[in-house]
């Protein structure tokens, strides 16, 4: 099988040393020509001849999985969660926390794929990027528009169910979602796009909470936008001679190498700045210092890993890291507010 998804029976001739000789009109038993084995039995030429088997649609659906690399949700879903528990000041309703994963995932399903669909043709020219699942043809087109598809209906119904702000501000976050893949055509901001993409996580689940704007959800939000934009920046260090050639615009490609780590080290410089407000708004007390503190020694460390523009370990810093920023900051939240409930309830 090609990676398209098309099959063909072989020509016995095409592997034959002496391809004149041909086969037998009575082929020996174990040579007779044999069906694809992913095709179903049917009349040749209907449909259930051609309908792929199902390891055939799983394979594919893998391929749509790691297309959008799904796992990376992690990277913003720790921060939502702490949204909506801050904004409960205590869990919120099981429904209001489905839901805002349910928002979580078909936001980023709409959005990546969007992604891979606009730079289908730059990531085929990248070497870099050149061998992911829609330019090397293992993912068609419909298929990744089907996604696309059903990611955006997904947020719909999530924001709908989650209150009427977050379905009113919801098509303002399609726009910044999807506008991002966009950006990097005409403007070297697209990280900061790219934050702001990411910051509408714990933003509107304190909303779907709450109902309302309050300004520790700011605070939180603008911390994800500028670590975010950081981490961008890092990652796009890869991509610097490619995109200066093709003409595209990124931070490192516009301020060069050193530019661009001054730049990604004051982003989470302020992030630190903007979670440290948060702490002190909704009064966190040892734990989410403590969290606070151990995210600050591993921003420092992913700049450090990658100082002087050194990216052989970009993947530690970028992946590593970044998905345990989330989620220490979150813990150090989630433990303060166990442990109240623990020692003070006798009280």
């Amino acid at each position: 099988m090609d990676f398209s998804g098309s099959w063909k029976v072989m020509d016995p001739s095409e592997h034959d040393p002496h391809p004149t000789a041909g086969y037998p009109v009575n082929p020996p038993d174990g040579l007779q020509e044999q069906k694809p084995p992913l095709l179903r039995d049917g009349p040749a030429g209907s449909p259930s001849s051609r309908r792929p088997a199902p390891s055939a649609l799983l394979g594919q659906s893998r391929e749509l999985l790691d297309m959008i690399k799904f796992e990376h949700t992690v990277f913003a879903l720790p921060f939502a969660l702490l949204g909506a528990v801050s904004a409960a000041q205590g869990l919120p309703p099981l429904r209001t926390c489905l839901w805002i994963l349910a928002a979580m995932v078909g936001a980023r399903t709409a959005a990546m794929t969007f992604n891979r669909l606009v730079d289908v043709d730059v990531d085929a020219e990248n070497p870099r990027t050149a061998s992911r699942a829609l330019p090397a043809g293992r993912v068609s087109r419909l298929g990744a528009m089907a996604l696309l598809g059903a990611g955006i209906i997904l947020f719909g119904l999530a924001a709908g169910a989650l209150g009427p702000l977050t379905w009113a501000l919801s098509p303002l976050a399609l726009v910044i979602i999807l506008g991002y893949s966009l950006c990097k055509r005409f403007t070297a901001w697209a990280h900061v796009v790219l934050g702001l993409s990411l910051a509408g996580a714990p933003l509107g689940a304190w909303i779907a909470v709450s109902g309302r704007i309050e300004a520790p959800a700011l605070w939180l939000s603008g911390g994800v936008l500028a670590w975010t934009a950081g981490f961008d920046i890092l990652y796009s260090l890869q991509d610097e001679a490619f995109d200066r050639s093709r003409g595209l615009h990124s931070i490192p490609s516009s301020l060069g190498t050193g530019g661009a780590l001054i730049l990604s080290r004051s982003l989470h410089i302020l992030a630190l700045l903007c979670w440290g407000s948060f702490n002190l708004q909704v009064g966190g007390h040892l734990w989410p210092w403590a969290g606070w503190g151990v995210v600050a020694a591993m921003l420092a460390r992913e700049q450090w890993l990658v100082r002087k523009g050194d990216l052989s370990r970009i993947d530690q810093a970028f992946f590593t890291l970044n998905s345990l920023i989330g989620l220490v900051f979150f813990m150090g939240h989630a433990l303060e507010y166990w442990l109240s409930k623990t020692l003070l309830a006798p009280l």
